[in-house]
């Protein structure tokens, strides 16, 4: 019961989407009528040219020679229409599609990250791409044969109760036996579909894990392991598949065998009409015809409902997608923080990721306008987490996170970060030129501007060094040293700096003399700003006006360099650790 209600609920969303196409969808089922309507037209025609071939020698070949023109124009056009219409159902179905993936993008950017955070990616690429593709597959079958078939047997219908209505009745009564198996495989698939498009999806997933980290794979001589993982995954795919497929096939065959069996029925009753003299030969001929028409429906639209379990599968995967919860949106009296003064508050502030595992608790924390403060301690005691407070990449459990004496919960999300220049230890490069890459903060920026921020993260002299220079395209895997891509990020914030920056390990992936070099044009940067700057390196936080030494999500000192040297504490067993 809840697998057909989650097919309908699937069913009336697709509905839903391809609504906005009434029009071409109007259009479509005339197209469909009138290609039908000619359809069996043709019988009739065959059936008159029939009985005017009375014996060897007795044809009627002036009364054949306009039937058979009037046999192939009707054809030509039937056969320009059905053109029209594939054409109408290709645009609406690939519309329809683009919606959806588009909704499903759009999505994906609303999302909390803590959504992100908790899926695979590979597998939210697979509903963006394969599940939607295998839904298009699905829908386009649906439109093609669906309209035609459902016309198609109404109209052989009536003609066939104008010829003969006792032999209509075989037809009529014997033909649903085919839909009633087809429906009892289709029912079975749906399931199997479901399971099919799943396992899919925790293949992509592992397939991106281990290109994206194939260095490390290597390194570790895990491709053993890896082969493993996927013959395992490929080898439930496959079971799954199989299964899928196997009992989607048993339906046109079944459905087929069923239907001959209705016309060999047809046959027989029609030709003892025939010696009768109920019917004529080319009556006889056209019946036939009809019979096989109007049966023939029943095998496609069999095979498209086998088709909708595995697009309605793909569509419940993908409207799962579209239906998560998004990030709380801005409130609609938030406010736009502009011009930024760097005093940013943290009042009782608790947060986790998960509810059974705590964090930061109890967190205060007062920045003036133009403080340097530096974060420092163990791995897993908060760094980061803090600072995805402060973007409101998550929102804080308990307390409140202020900015010039604002709660950030009250400021539009975009406003808060775009006061924020952020350089993070990962680094992250769009397929582009170097040029758009950095312009990303300041689109409008001049050539000048630039070449002057390259020049002072001193990443100017390797981008001169590059095929096209500042037009190079490049990507997150363009061959560029974890430095330079670095150098590149930094570059990226010296363009366009805003009034607060939060470093995260900025310099973690560059050597020692450019570092030297680049924090002197970080503390030029930063002057008069508000920054944060977390660092495991402690040589590079030295001169911050106040130092916060986490554990376990609380402070457990703060002061100058030189003031918690003086107390002899935790942050002075870092220091030594690094320097003794």
């Amino acid at each position: 019961m809840k697998k057909n209600k989650k097919q309908t609920s699937a069913l009336k969303k697709v509905l839903r989407y391809i609504g906005k196409y009434k029009l071409q969808v109007l259009l479509s089922i005339i197209l469909s009528a009138v290609t039908v309507a000619f359809s069996l037209y043709i019988p009739i025609l065959v059936g008159r040219a029939i009985d005017l071939i009375v014996d060897k020698d007795n044809v009627d070949f002036s009364g054949i020679a306009p039937i058979l023109l009037k046999v192939g124009v009707i054809i030509t056009i039937t056969a320009l229409l059905q053109w029209l219409m594939n054409a109408i159902n290709n645009r609406v179905t690939y519309q329809t599609v683009c919606d959806i993936r588009n909704e499903a993008f759009n999505k994906l950017q609303r999302l909390p990250l803590s959504y992100i955070d908790s899926h695979r990616h590979g597998e939210l690429v697979s509903r963006l791409i394969a599940d939607v593709d295998q839904f298009a597959d699905g829908l386009l079958m649906g439109f093609t044969q669906f309209f035609t078939g459902i016309v198609t047997i109404f109209g052989t219908l009536v003609f066939m109760l104008s010829i003969n209505i006792k032999i209509t009745a075989i037809v009529v009564v014997l033909t649903p036996i085919s839909l009633l198996v087809a429906r009892f495989i289709a029912k079975s698939t749906y399931r199997m579909f479901k399971q099919q498009s799943e396992i899919r999806g925790n293949q992509t997933a592992l397939i991106d894990e281990m290109i994206g980290n194939q260095k490390v794979v290597q390194a570790f001589s895990y491709e053993e392991e890896s082969l493993k993982k996927f013959d395992e995954i490929n080898d439930r795919l496959t079971g799954a598949s199989i299964k899928a497929i196997f009992f989607s096939s048993l339906t046109n065959p079944t459905t087929r065998f069923i239907n001959s069996l209705i016309y060999a029925s047809v046959g027989l009753a029609g030709a003892y009409a025939a010696i009768n003299g109920v019917m004529t030969v080319g009556g006889l001929s056209c019946f036939l015809s009809y019979a096989n028409q109007y049966t023939k429906p029943f095998n496609e639209i069999s095979g498209v409902i086998t088709e909708l379990q595995n697009a309605l599968a793909c569509a419940d995967r993908i409207f799962e997608l579209i239906e998560e919860k998004p990030q709380v949106p801005d409130a609609d009296d938030a406010v736009v923080l502009s011009d930024a003064k760097g005093k940013v508050t943290l009042e009782n502030v608790s947060f986790s990721y998960t509810a059974d595992t705590k964090l930061i608790q109890n967190f205060n924390l007062n920045v003036k306008p133009g403080q340097r403060v530096a974060i420092v301690g163990p791995t897993g005691c908060g760094k980061t987490t803090l600072i995805n407070l402060l973007m409101r990449f998550y929102d804080v459990n308990e307390g409140k996170i202020t900015v010039d004496n604002t709660d950030i919960r009250n400021l539009t999300r975009g406003s808060l970060r775009t006061s924020y220049g952020m350089v993070l230890q990962e680094t992250w490069l769009k397929n582009g030129t170097v040029r758009e890459n950095i312009v990303m903060g300041k689109p409008d920026a001049t050539d000048e501007e630039i070449i002057q921020a390259a020049k002072i993260t001193h990443a100017h002299s390797f981008i001169k060094r590059l095929p096209n220079g500042y037009e190079t395209v490049i990507n997150d895997n363009c061959g560029l040293s974890q430095g330079q891509k670095q150098l590149l990020c930094i570059t990226r914030i010296m363009l366009s700096i805003p009034p607060m920056l939060i470093l995260d390990e900025a310099t973690s992936s560059i050597d020692t003399r450019t570092e030297l070099r680049i924090q002197h044009s970080f503390a030029k940067m930063m002057e008069g700003r508000t920054s944060f700057i977390v660092a495991h390196r402690l040589s590079t936080i030295m001169g911050a006006d106040i130092i916060l030494v986490m554990k376990d999500g609380n402070i457990i000192e703060q002061g100058t360099h030189n003031e918690l040297l003086s107390k002899n504490g935790f942050y002075a067993k870092l220091y030594n650790s690094q320097f003794s």
